[in-house]
Protein backbone atom coordinates (compact mmCIF):
# COMPACT_ATOMS: atom_id res chain seq x y z
CA UNK A 1 0.00 0.00 0.00
CA UNK A 2 1.78 3.19 -1.12
CA UNK A 3 1.23 6.33 0.97
CA UNK A 4 -0.59 9.58 -0.19
CA UNK A 5 1.67 12.42 -1.01
CA UNK A 6 2.46 14.24 1.81
CA UNK A 7 1.02 18.05 1.86
CA UNK A 8 2.53 20.21 4.95
CA UNK A 9 0.85 22.43 6.30
CA UNK A 10 0.33 26.32 4.91
CA UNK A 11 1.72 28.48 7.43
CA UNK A 12 0.81 32.18 7.30
CA UNK A 13 2.95 35.51 6.84
CA UNK A 14 1.68 36.41 10.23
CA UNK A 15 2.91 33.18 11.80
CA UNK A 16 6.16 33.07 10.02
CA UNK A 17 7.02 36.23 11.28
CA UNK A 18 6.32 35.36 14.67
CA UNK A 19 8.50 32.27 14.55
CA UNK A 20 11.38 34.26 13.42
CA UNK A 21 11.11 36.84 16.18
CA UNK A 22 10.56 34.06 18.91
CA UNK A 23 14.13 32.30 17.32
CA UNK A 24 15.95 35.54 17.01
CA UNK A 25 14.57 36.51 20.89
CA UNK A 26 15.57 32.95 21.87
CA UNK A 27 18.95 33.15 20.27
CA UNK A 28 19.67 36.83 21.92
CA UNK A 29 18.37 35.50 25.32
CA UNK A 30 21.02 32.53 24.79
CA UNK A 31 24.41 34.45 23.94
CA UNK A 32 23.00 37.67 26.87
CA UNK A 33 22.04 35.56 29.62
CA UNK A 34 25.69 34.44 30.63
CA UNK A 35 26.65 38.57 30.45
CA UNK A 36 23.78 39.37 32.45
CA UNK A 37 24.07 36.45 35.30
CA UNK A 38 28.16 37.38 35.21
CA UNK A 39 28.96 34.37 34.21
CA UNK A 40 31.58 35.41 31.57
CA UNK A 41 34.67 37.14 31.15
CA UNK A 42 35.75 36.34 34.73
CA UNK A 43 38.79 34.54 34.03
CA UNK A 44 41.41 37.61 34.06
CA UNK A 45 44.60 37.50 35.57
CA UNK A 46 46.80 40.22 36.54
CA UNK A 47 50.20 40.70 35.59
CA UNK A 48 52.60 41.77 38.14
CA UNK A 49 54.70 44.72 36.97
CA UNK A 50 57.78 46.37 38.87
CA UNK A 51 56.22 50.31 38.19
CA UNK A 52 52.72 50.79 37.09
CA UNK A 53 53.24 54.61 36.96
CA UNK A 54 55.93 54.68 34.47
CA UNK A 55 55.67 53.23 30.47
CA UNK A 56 58.69 51.35 31.11
CA UNK A 57 57.84 49.82 34.21
CA UNK A 58 54.64 48.47 32.62
CA UNK A 59 56.57 46.87 29.80
CA UNK A 60 55.97 49.39 26.75
CA UNK A 61 58.97 50.85 24.42
CA UNK A 62 58.51 54.41 23.40
CA UNK A 63 56.61 53.51 20.37
CA UNK A 64 54.18 51.43 21.83
CA UNK A 65 53.80 54.60 24.77
CA UNK A 66 53.01 57.50 22.17
CA UNK A 67 50.61 54.86 20.99
CA UNK A 68 48.90 54.88 24.35
CA UNK A 69 49.34 58.63 24.92
CA UNK A 70 47.31 59.41 21.16
CA UNK A 71 44.59 57.68 22.79
CA UNK A 72 44.36 59.88 25.77
CA UNK A 73 45.82 57.14 28.18
CA UNK A 74 48.67 57.85 30.99
CA UNK A 75 50.63 55.12 32.56
CA UNK A 76 47.95 54.84 35.38
CA UNK A 77 44.70 54.51 33.34
CA UNK A 78 46.69 52.07 30.57
CA UNK A 79 47.95 49.93 33.92
CA UNK A 80 44.50 47.66 34.16
CA UNK A 81 44.57 47.68 30.49
CA UNK A 82 48.06 46.14 30.19
CA UNK A 83 48.28 44.13 33.01
CA UNK A 84 44.42 42.15 32.36
CA UNK A 85 45.03 39.14 30.56
CA UNK A 86 42.04 36.13 30.33
CA UNK A 87 43.14 33.30 31.54
CA UNK A 88 42.57 30.13 29.24
CA UNK A 89 43.09 27.12 30.93
CA UNK A 90 40.44 24.50 30.79
CA UNK A 91 39.53 21.37 32.19
CA UNK A 92 40.42 18.60 30.01
CA UNK A 93 37.43 16.77 31.70
CA UNK A 94 35.06 19.15 31.18
CA UNK A 95 36.13 19.44 27.42
CA UNK A 96 35.83 15.39 27.22
CA UNK A 97 32.53 15.45 28.46
CA UNK A 98 31.40 18.24 26.25
CA UNK A 99 32.98 16.79 23.25
CA UNK A 100 30.98 13.50 23.85
CA UNK A 101 28.04 15.89 24.35
CA UNK A 102 28.07 17.74 20.84
CA UNK A 103 29.37 14.32 18.85
CA UNK A 104 26.32 12.08 20.69
CA UNK A 105 23.83 15.17 19.80
CA UNK A 106 25.09 14.67 15.90
CA UNK A 107 24.84 10.98 16.03
CA UNK A 108 21.51 11.11 16.81
CA UNK A 109 20.58 13.95 14.80
CA UNK A 110 22.32 12.13 11.39
CA UNK A 111 20.33 8.94 12.79
CA UNK A 112 16.78 10.70 12.91
CA UNK A 113 17.69 12.38 9.28
CA UNK A 114 18.54 9.78 7.39
CA UNK A 115 15.47 8.05 8.65
CA UNK A 116 13.06 11.07 7.65
CA UNK A 117 15.42 11.45 4.44
CA UNK A 118 14.65 7.62 3.27
CA UNK A 119 10.98 8.55 4.03
CA UNK A 120 10.52 11.74 1.55
CA UNK A 121 12.56 9.50 -1.37
CA UNK A 122 10.44 6.94 -1.17
CA UNK A 123 7.45 9.25 -0.99
CA UNK A 124 9.03 10.96 -3.89
CA UNK A 125 10.24 7.78 -5.78
CA UNK A 126 8.82 5.22 -4.77
CA UNK A 127 10.06 2.28 -2.97
CA UNK A 128 13.40 0.32 -4.33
Amino acid sequence: MEKPHYEPPKQSAVGQLFDSLFLLVLVLAALFTPLYLKLAGGGKIDLPVADKSTWTGLGQNAAQAGQWEKLGFTPDTAAPLITSRFDYSFSPLELGITAVVVIGYFVLLFMFSKREYIEVLEERFGKK
